[in-house]
């Protein structure tokens, strides 16, 4: 039995998966100074909207409008995409 050794094209496929890419750069980026803000604000607040009023920790307010802007920037993203999908399948059919 031959055991084959990877030639260079393997060693730039594995080199490639390596790297980060520039999105992941930024989004750890800013989980990091989303968790820097978090633990430098710990007290409590109160929050009022129309008739509600509750305290909470700042650090869980901001964790939970940061999940929610999160939430809404990926389904603005799965939409778009749909969207040039349903696109592009039109183009073919024409």
């Amino acid at each position: 039995m031959v055991q084959q050794t990877p030639g260079p094209s393997a060693d730039s496929a594995a080199e490639d998966r390596r790297r980060l890419s520039g999105g992941a750069i930024a989004s750890l980026t800013g989980v990091g100074l989303l968790a820097i803000f978090m633990i430098q604000n710990r007290e409590d607040v109160t929050l009022r909207f129309l008739f509600w009023g509750f305290t909470c920790p700042l650090w869980l307010f901001t964790l939970t409008t940061a999940l929610i802007g999160a939430l809404i920037w990926f389904g603005l993203g799965v939409m778009r995409r749909h969207r040039r999908r349903v696109a592009r399948r039109e183009a073919r059919r024409d």
